[in-house]
């Protein structure tokens, strides 16, 4: 009852985001605020309390990084073979990017924060990070080359390389591996702010959920809600159980690889000359199916 209380509160703050994005309380400024501490503040703090006092020898196995490989481009093969045959190549190409780039630093992170210990958000934190830098660039080629875009990829790499929630991921790693003592009073205080990440990120992502019922490709629309929530945390829990990682690393990943599609998406999409309407279609589908197939895996795992 504790886990499906914590995601009917998660889908409730999705709404009032949604809600207050119509009702103009949080409208672009507003929106772009609280994005920004999210961003800059509260992902970075919970990630940095989360990993400060871990060695990244005892996070990240090579076990863990081919399971999260595996999963990503298992789910990348399933959709192109899903959706070669679209002649729309906007809409192929979200189509397949849509399937396995995962909401894991808004949604993913501070939900596993939420539910399970410090060690298992501390192993979330370093799947975020493995599959983060995986899936952008995977994604920026992946339009370009499909959608025939003109796009710097080192440009858009360059912009990853300064991403605040990585450089704290491998800031913490460092001080955790080498020993280096931390203030008390400073984590105490980034804690705090850490606890935040869940609410801002929720309503951050509720404000920026879009759709358009008129224009439902329920097939296309099915098979990435499908590829995305079942068949990826699917891949990732037969790989990681055959590599035999432990019970942590296992629940952290299996509920990070089963969030839904990350908003991102969509500006990637538009920029790069995807279909922007259904890639906007599809993030809200994964974020509401999403609910009850986390209600699943938390359960399964937990």
């Amino acid at each position: 009852m504790e886990v499906l209380s914590r995601l009917l509160a998660l889908l409730v703050l999705l709404f009032v985001g949604t809600g207050l994005r119509f009702s103009g309380v949080l409208d672009e400024s507003r929106t772009q605020l609280l994005n920004t501490v999210a961003y800059y503040a509260a992902l970075p703090a919970l990630i940095f309390v989360s990993t400060y006092d871990q060695a990244i020898g005892e996070l990240l196995t090579g076990e863990l990084f081919v399971g999260l490989l595996t999963a990503v481009f298992g789910t990348v093969g399933i959709a192109w073979l899903i959706h070669r045959r679209s002649e729309e190549r906007g809409r192929r190409s979200v189509a397949i990017i849509q399937s396995y780039h995962s909401n894991l630093g808004y949604l993913g992170l501070p939900l596993v924060a939420a539910t399970f210990d410090a060690r298992v958000t501390a192993i979330a934190s370093v799947v975020l990070g493995v599959v983060s830098l995986t899936q952008v660039p995977l994604t920026i080629l992946i339009l370009t080359a499909i959608n025939e875009a003109d796009a710097s990829v080192g440009e858009e790499l360059g912009r990853l390389a300064r991403n605040p929630v990585l450089a704290t991921l491998i800031a913490g790693l460092t001080i955790g591996s080498l020993g280096l003592p931390v203030p008390e009073p400073i984590t105490a205080g980034l804690d705090v702010l850490g606890m935040l990440a869940l609410p801002i990120t929720l309503l951050c992502v509720g404000a920026s959920l879009q759709v358009d019922l008129p224009n439902v490709d329920i097939g296309a629309s099915g098979a990435v809600v499908a590829a995305k929530i079942v068949c990826m945390p699917a891949i990732g829990w037969v790989s990681l159980s055959l590599l035999g990682v432990d019970a942590a690393t296992f629940t952290a990943s299996i509920v990070m690889l089963g969030t839904p599609t990350a908003v991102s998406t969509y500006v990637f999409a538009s920029e790069l000359g995807g279909d922007e309407e259904f890639a906007s279609l599809n993030v809200f589908l994964t974020t509401l199916a999403s609910i009850a197939t986390l209600f699943v895996l938390i359960r399964a795992v937990g």
